[in-house]
């Protein structure tokens, strides 16, 4: 280590003035506020953004007829779980049927079983004897090919069901074969259960056998209202008259907002304002904040944010834990024009080593001047407000954007009072008795899917490093 020693004279005093004294005069030169809470925000970036007249934004669809796809919820305590009553009403079946009371002698009917990976849960063409409730855990749905092999046909993981139709209907058969991936937990419901529940509870089963009466109203594969179309005719046949029909009650988006309170004493704004304006640079980094917090809500908010917002039937699950190309594959499939990927950035190293491993190299692709990882031409672009699990564990996003191909688009309303930026605005509130300036800052912002097929997740990405 060297020791700078003071430049000293032959008597011992000083011939120069010191660093540490001329620094006191000396102007330095200084950066502007840093933060390290500032991200690269690429979702807010690619999404097109959408001008909200009133502040409402309505999604007016085809009318849909498949309801009940949701996702079941449990209570675990420990070892054990049981299903939540009311959630029973996400089986299509019991839509509907809101009597907290039987549903919850249903909920208590149902079995807990914990079975290892490799167990065959139910068998193609046999008899389907039993509802099954997937609380934790991977199941893979396997068919039969047209020269009898064995092909998967996709996944069930927790939260899902499958078996609903043993309630109404006896005579049906399992359509796949369900197999264990992992350990698994699951809840299940057998027939006689069943057929004892309806013998006690009249009520159950006079609703029961009331769904299973009314017809199915005739839908296409994404269950909206059939448009009834002829061809291939000849002559002048009579021909069937149609109509679109519409959802009488469409999803209505109404714009959120993220807020907060700027304070800045008098003091400092007016005596150390130079070269620097105090209050600009405040605003600026509190303005950055807010866009971390609209980004995060994009994400992750429970009324409009996209992984609350993603149709099941859009949702997949990874093959073997970590997310590889044939994962990414099915995800691109479920739509057309996807426009990107969303991923944490551990999932896009994941998928790295993935790609490594089959000794595939990916081509990036160029937005905006930066180089971003991407997938058959489809640029995935991280995002950190993607949450991990606990068991290192998160999700891939992928979507269409833009109105015009019915996909996922941001909403916003601009022109407001006092607009500092676009949706955005600073309004001074006044000066307090302390001396305190005070600018209440507020964001207005939602997201809106306007088809379901428009967004799809691929769910249980581990992102943890396997050991050797």
């Amino acid at each position: 280590m060297t020791i700078e020693m003071p430049l000293q004279t032959e008597n011992g005093h000083r011939k120069t003035l010191s660093t540490t004294a001329a620094h006191q005069l000396a102007h330095t030169t200084k950066s502007e506020p840093q933060m390290q809470g500032i991200s690269s925000r690429w979702l807010t970036r690619n999404l097109p953004w959408t001008q909200v007249k009133g502040g409402v934004y309505r999604v007016n669809r085809r009318l849909t007829h498949t309801v009940g796809n949701g996702e079941v919820e449990y209570i675990i305590n420990g070892p054990n779980a049981r299903v939540i009553p009311l959630e029973l009403q996400e089986l299509p079946q019991l839509r509907g049927f809101d009597d907290e009371e039987v549903l919850a002698t249903v909920a208590a009917r149902f079995e807990q079983r914990d079975l290892p990976p490799g167990t065959v849960v139910a068998e193609f063409g046999n008899p389907m004897d039993q509802v099954l409730l997937i609380v934790h855990g991977k199941l893979s749905k396997i068919g039969t090919g047209e020269y009898g092999e064995a092909t998967k046909l996709g996944m069930l993981a927790g939260g899902d069901f499958y078996g609903d139709e043993t309630l109404i209907d006896p005579d049906a058969i399992w359509p796949v074969t369900i197999k264990t991936v992992t350990p698994t937990t699951v809840l299940v419901l057998t027939r006689p259960a069943l057929l004892q529940l309806c013998d006690n509870i009249p009520a159950l089963q006079e609703h029961l056998s009331a769904v299973a009466n009314v017809p199915a109203a005739p839908q296409n594969k994404f269950g909206e209202a059939e448009i009834v179309v002829s061809s291939g005719h000849h002559g002048e046949p009579v021909l069937d008259g149609t109509y679109v029909d519409y959802d009488s009650q469409p999803r209505e988006y109404e714009l959120s907002l993220g807020q907060s309170v700027l304070r800045v004493h008098t003091r400092v704004a007016d005596l150390f304002n130079d070269p620097m304006d105090q209050i600009e640079q405040q605003l600026r980094l509190t303005i950055e904040a807010m866009y971390e917090r609209r980004e995060y809500d994009l994400v992750n908010n429970p009324d409009f944010g996209l992984l609350n917002n993603c149709d099941l039937k859009q949702r997949i699950y990874t093959e073997s834990g970590p997310p590889t190309p044939d994962d990414m594959d099915e995800l691109l499939s479920m739509r057309r024009s996807t426009k990107l990927f969303l991923a944490h950035p551990k999932a896009i190293a994941a998928f790295a080593r993935e790609c490594n491993k089959r000794g595939l190299y990916p081509d990036p692709v160029e937005v905006d001047g930066h180089r971003v990882p991407a997938w058959r031409g489809v640029p995935i672009f991280p995002c950190g407000k993607i949450p991990v699990s606990d068991t290192s564990t998160t999700s891939i996003l992928a979507m269409r954007t833009g109105e015009k191909d019915q996909g996922v688009i941001g909403l916003h309303q601009t022109g407001i009072p006092d607009e500092y930026e676009p949706s955005l605005n600073v309004r001074f509130k006044g000066i307090d008795d302390q001396s305190i300036i005070s600018y209440l800052v507020s964001c207005y912002y939602s997201a809106a899917v306007l088809v379901p097929d428009a967004l799809g997740i691929l769910d249980n990405v581990s992102i943890a490093r396997q050991s050797d």
